[in-house]
């Protein structure tokens, strides 16, 4: 096992724990990270967004595998199965992640899934019938961004 795949190991590995502090570790003071819910995050709001999903996840479960190095980063698909808070709806959530890794510690993190599929299965006949547009994608958006500034106010 390469060093990046190391890395990338132990940041699902302390995940799938709800290890929070240990995840955040893995990410360099400059990191930045963006999925179709939370976009272009700095260091300090990748690492608290992290705390908030550990903490707050209901019935949360992570699988992972395909851990593979890069020239410069690593990849990995991950599975997220847990009940969204707002709805009381499980999700599992089928997500491939693209990191960039310097020195040790990763600096860019992407994750893509199908934000149609999730927000089918998060928001139930909602979702259905308006969560492939840009108006829904935008609100879920603004309200993970709300919901992720109110908890470092409170963290």
């Amino acid at each position: 096992m390469t060093e990046n795949e190391k890395l990338i190991d132990q940041f699902y590995s302390a995940f799938a724990k709800g290890d929070y502090k240990t995840m955040q570790s893995c990410y360099a003071d400059n990191a930045t990270f963006s999925d179709a819910a939370f976009v272009d995050l700095n260091s300090a709001e990748v690492k608290a967004m992290w705390e908030m999903l550990c903490k707050n996840g209901k019935d949360f479960q992570l699988s992972y595998s395909n851990v593979k190095d890069k020239e410069n980063g690593a990849s990995a698909d991950w599975v997220a199965t847990y009940t969204f808070s707002k709805t009381g709806n499980k999700v599992t959530n089928r997500i491939h992640a693209d990191f960039k890794i310097v020195n040790g510690k990763i600096i860019s993190h992407r994750d893509h899934f199908d934000f149609y599929t999730w927000a089918k299965q998060a928001f139930g006949t909602t979702g259905l019938l308006i969560g492939w547009t840009g108006f829904f994608k935008n609100k879920v958006r603004t309200t993970a961004r709300e919901n992720l500034a109110k908890f470092m106010r409170t963290n």
